[in-house]
């Protein structure tokens, strides 16, 4: 790959009018003709959009021209003052660039997927003697089999809980396995075969774990076939314990199929895609087939314009999507997508196997396809259904403060302390869509000219340094500029944020302050506006649940991030102190000594004894234990 495309440093503005189609078509002749793809820029240096394209220039060349262009494109290309092209050796390369790039970067002008968590897996590890079965989430560094992905949490508790009936494997720590000198509780309920105790062989245990290992495969009819043979067989024999047990884990596989609201056996690995549109919205359903066993389903709702095509947001989504997952060799997708054969070509490469994209017209597959559109359905109405309540709840706010208009962004602040220790602030943001997790900030309260426990000072600390940023930062933030700010606190509260307002000069951001009531009874809250008596709200107005919700989420904020802090200074060693000792030193003097306390007590001759310490650290570490 290669960058080429921009005869501007990137420190020197385009030149006088060079804005919209003029500053496009400055750069045409300096494209090439090969795939790539392309990054539309604004005189400030921020990103607008970026594209892929089969021959850069051509593709590039379309946007002087506005006929054909959509309102949104057109709007786009007013804003361009540069283009910067990336070359790529094919289109297909383009496509997963282009994918990668718009994942990372959210160009406004682009469909966006922002919701970019990972998924679980079912790990049937292969780094011990008697293997473990457990979830697993993140970086595969795990030597062994991975089974997914599935759509959440609950999907894979609730499948190795199932699984733990029929195949009774460890799913404890390596530590815990090699601590235990007796059984636990999961032995005692048969979740567990012991095997950290002897109560089984490590050829047995190795038969189930590879029985586990076929049935999360598909392979459950040969698994199934097996165990009544042996049933069978210890019936025969009269060994009626081992013929019950047999009997009671041939229900627990049964149970797990029949779990199952859809099994398509035939269907193996797929990912199942479906899309509905409506009230400008879109929402995306995913479905996760593994081994013909439906393993849950996640809807997702693409950031684009109110004009877009299904097809384009869908062609979108399966870029970002997959650009950092694996693809299934199957996907079913309930409308079609231009350039299907090259969005093929750039998964099978990306995946490392086959990748067939295809839209059912009949059959089962195509009923596949139609059950994940009524899904998206049912979530799009949900959705629309609590944003036009959220709409209401925010008018209503609107009219109780008297705002111009309706909210777009709430941001509620609240502090959480012990007597001055572990201080933190906590802000949480709301808006029409609801809560905006990804924007919520903590603030580790400086505590150099604060007395402990003093929360207005606190409080000033922390919307002085927020506002400060924003006013640093306005030029390119207006999306983060609050509309109403929300203080847990009465009116001395309100007042230290008021005063913050004026020496930085903002004074277009209304200030309310929400006190728990005598007494701090819920529903008896008071309100503090500036230049207004403290009033109160009817106990049952949905507004002020609203405002309760928004209090309470800023608390629990607040308090998490307290409690992580004061944990975390809780676990720190006086090791922690002393310069230039980092983690691999800190354990081996850990490994070696059992405990802080005894390195304080070393002598300096032990503490050379340590692997990795020199002589130059030991005496570092002693002097500063001893005063030195």
């Amino acid at each position: 790959m290669s960058e080429t495309g921009n005869d501007l440093p990137p420190d020197v503005a385009p030149p006088a009018g060079k804005i919209g189609a003029a500053a496009i078509a400055r750069h045409l002749r300096t494209l090439p003709m090969g795939p790539g793809v392309y990054r539309m820029i604004d005189g400030a240096g921020e990103i607008l959009y970026i594209g892929k394209a089969r021959s850069l220039r051509k593709r590039v060349t379309s946007y002087t021209k506005p006929t054909g262009l959509s309102i949104r494109i057109q709007r786009m290309v007013r804003q361009v003052a540069t283009v910067e092209v990336t070359t790529t050796h094919t289109e297909a390369e383009a496509l997963l660039l282009e994918a990668n790039l718009v994942k990372r970067l959210q160009p406004p002008f682009n469909v966006l997927l922002k919701d970019d968590k990972s998924f679980p897996y079912i790990l049937v590890a292969r780094d011990h003697d008697f293997p473990r079965i457990t979830k697993h989430r993140g970086a595969r560094t795990v030597p062994g089999d991975y089974f997914g992905p599935f759509a959440s949490t609950g999907a894979v508790n609730t499948m190795l809980n199932a699984l733990s009936r029929a195949f009774p494997l460890r799913n404890c720590s390596d530590s815990e396995f090699a601590a235990r000198t007796r059984p636990c509780l999961q032995y005692q309920i048969k979740r567990c075969r012991a095997p950290c105790v002897q109560r089984v062989t490590a050829e047995d245990y190795g038969r189930m774990v590879d029985e586990a290992r076929d049935f999360l495969q598909g392979r459950n009819r040969r698994i199934l076939d097996e165990w009544q043979r042996r049933m069978q067989a210890a019936s025969d024999a009269l060994d009626f314990e081992a013929a019950a047990e047999m009997r009671d884990r041939i229900r627990a596989l049964a149970h797990i199929s029949q779990k199952q609201d859809i099994n398509l056996e035939e269907l193996g690995d797929a990912d199942v895609i479906g899309v509905h549109a409506e009230g400008g919205l879109v929402c995306v359903q995913v479905f996760f087939f593994r081994a013909g066993r439906n393993f849950g389903n996640r809807a997702y709702f693409p950031a684009h314009a109110r004009d877009a095509e299904i097809s384009e947001v869908l062609d979108a989504f399966i870029g970002q999507f997959y650009a950092t997952r694996d693809p299934a060799p199957l996907i079913l997708i309930s409308h079609p997508v231009d350039g299907a054969a090259l969005i093929e070509e750039a998964l099978t490469k990306h995946g490392g196997h086959k990748v067939e994209l295809h839209q059912p017209q009949r059959g089962p597959k195509r009923d596949l396809a139609d059950y994940a559109v009524t899904n998206a359905r049912d979530a799009l109405h949900r959705r629309l259904a609590e944003t036009s309540s959220q709409q209401k709840l925010l008018a209503g706010v609107a009219d109780l403060f008297g705002l111009d208009a309706p909210p777009e962004r709430i941001e509620v602040y609240d502090n959480s302390h012990i007597m001055g220790r572990h201080a933190v602030g906590g802000m949480i943001v709301a808006g029409p869509e609801g809560l905006r997790k990804n924007a919520y900030r903590k603030f580790n309260i400086k505590g150099e000219d604060i007395e402990p426990g003093d929360d207005y000072g606190m409080m000033k600390q922390v919307l002085t340094r927020r506002f400060q940023r924003l006013l640093k930062e306005e030029d390119r933030a207006e999306g983060d500029w609050p509309d109403l700010l929300l203080i847990d606190g009465g009116k001395g509260q309100l007042g230290s944020v008021l005063e913050v307002m004026r020496e930085l000069g903002v004074d277009d951001v209304p200030v309310v302050g929400i006190a728990k009531g005598p007494e701090r009874n819920a529903g008896r809250e008071q309100f503090f506006l500036p230049g207004r008596e403290p009033f109160m709200l009817e106990p049952r107005d949905p507004v002020l649940f609203f405002l309760q919700r928004l209090r309470d989420e800023a608390h629990r904020f607040a308090i998490g991030t307290h409690r992580a802090k004061r944990a975390k200074d809780q676990i720190r060693s006086p090791l922690d102190e002393i310069p230039g000792i980092g983690a691999a030193r800190k354990k081996a003097l850990l490994l070696h000594f059992g405990s802080a306390k005894a390195v304080s007590r070393a002598g300096l001759t032990d503490l050379e004894a340590v692997p990795g310490v020199s002589g130059t650290v030991a005496r570092k570490i002693y002097d500063h234990f001893n005063g030195g």
